[in-house]
């Protein structure tokens, strides 16, 4: 069983997760602002499907993705080079999350991105948490990604591409963007093929608690600051 959180409720410890499903931490509370920042800070983000109550996740092993260990392809690179896409920064957020709501993976679509969950993120995106990178040709938003950006850690909770590589440029254009704000970490929360592919990783849920503990609560202040316009320099 797992606890069921009550407006008041602080979240269980994270070693108490359930195995199976890995990482299921605990259920109920709310999708407020304080509450979802709390959880970041602790290690936890919320995950459910429509018609499932809310739900608390903190999987061990953690995909993560250290800045340092980017992988940047050739075939990228060159694309990068070429200046396809233009890239911004939190210009068409509420565009970004409904795109990546409704973008397929696989056999799936991606419902797991509820309307209470889209509201709660355009709330912390208008505080100033969450931010969004954009791949823009011909005036038209082709893919991106969104997350929050926490002390010296920034959280990746989805992406979407509606033409080849516009996704994987908006992650080159973060991974080059945190590089120059001292941002060493990105959460990516679960483990897939695609990410793995471009240097991240599983590592221990302890692993990461302790670098989170080190990282969040940093008092060091970014070389440059999140604000919305072209991402002039990427890649």
């Amino acid at each position: 069983m797992i606890p069921w959180l009550d407006a008041k409720s602080p979240f269980p410890p994270i070693e108490t997760a359930l195995k199976e499903p890995n990482g299921l931490l605990a259920a109920g509370g709310d999708l407020s602002p304080r509450r979802i920042i709390d959880a970041y800070r602790h290690g936890i983000y919320p995950w459910y499907a429509p018609r499932q109550p809310l739900l608390w996740w903190s999987p061990d092993p953690r995909m993560v993705l250290y800045t340092s260990e980017y992988r940047l392809s050739r075939s990228l690179a060159k694309r990068i080079r070429r200046r396809d896409f233009d890239l911004r920064v939190d210009t068409a957020f509420g565009s970004v999350i409904d795109a990546c709501a409704s973008a397929v993976r696989g056999t799936q679509n991606g419902t797991w991105i509820t309307q209470e969950m889209a509201v709660a993120y355009r709330k912390l995106h208008a505080l100033g948490y969450a931010h969004s990178v954009e791949a823009w040709r011909g005036g038209e938003l082709v893919g991106g990604l969104y997350g929050l950006a926490l002390g010296r850690v920034f959280f990746g909770e989805s992406m979407f591409s509606h033409e080849s590589d516009a996704s994987k440029v908006s992650l080159a254009g973060l991974v080059s963007m945190l590089n120059r704000q001292g941002v060493p970490l990105i959460d990516c929360q679960q483990e897939t093929d695609h990410l793995a592919s471009m240097g991240a990783r599983a590592i221990p849920r302890t692993e990461f608690a302790l670098t989170l503990s080190q990282l969040i609560h940093s008092s060091a202040t970014p070389s440059t600051v999140w604000g919305a316009g072209p991402l002039l320099e990427y890649g």
